[in-house]
């Protein structure tokens, strides 16, 4: 009884990986065969638009297909972004963006028009930038620790006309 549920066994697996591999498969075209769009939610001439250029342009020479800076600013970059969220998932329409639009804008807007986890697949890190803070030399903060005990001491003080 052993041994024929054995060959039993071994006939259904036998049928099921010729089934397999029986099954035609459908070859994908090569990628990409048609141009690329790259959003880029932010104003042409800054940092990220830059980059984006000097990205698509060797990327186009590297496939041998036209990879297309598309800025769209707009809404801290909520805009493109959401636009990039609803973009077919094919490869075809890429975004070039900071992290402030997957970090930060769904802490600070209520709705931003995506999931920053679901809607979105990393492929690669572009470039990497840090931030400098500045003052003029006469100014009395000599370190970030010194500015803000400066700014709790005199709240208010050198508020820019613009952030209100």
């Amino acid at each position: 009884m052993k041994r024929r549920n054995f060959w039993n066994r071994l006939a259904a697996l036998a049928g099921a990986l010729a089934a397999v591999i029986a099954t035609p498969t459908h070859a994908q075209g090569q990628y990409p065969n048609k141009p690329v769009t790259v959003i880029v939610p932010h104003a042409a001439g800054g940092a990220t638009d830059t980059i984006a250029r000097i990205v698509t342009q060797k990327l186009g020479e590297v496939m041998g297909q036209q990879f297309v800076a598309d800025n769209r600013p707009g809404a801290g970059g909520n805009i493109a972004t959401a636009l990039a969220a609803k973009a077919r998932p094919d490869g075809y329409t890429l975004i070039l963006t900071v992290n402030s639009t997957h970090v930060i804008n769904p802490a600070l807007y209520k709705s931003t028009g995506f999931d920053p986890v679901k809607d979105f697949e990393p492929v690669s890190l572009a470039a990497n930038a840090g931030y400098v803070l500045v003052a003029n030399a006469a100014f009395p903060a000599n370190s970030v620790a010194d500015l803000i005990a400066l700014a709790k001491a005199k709240p208010g003080v050198g508020r820019s006309r613009y952030a209100e």
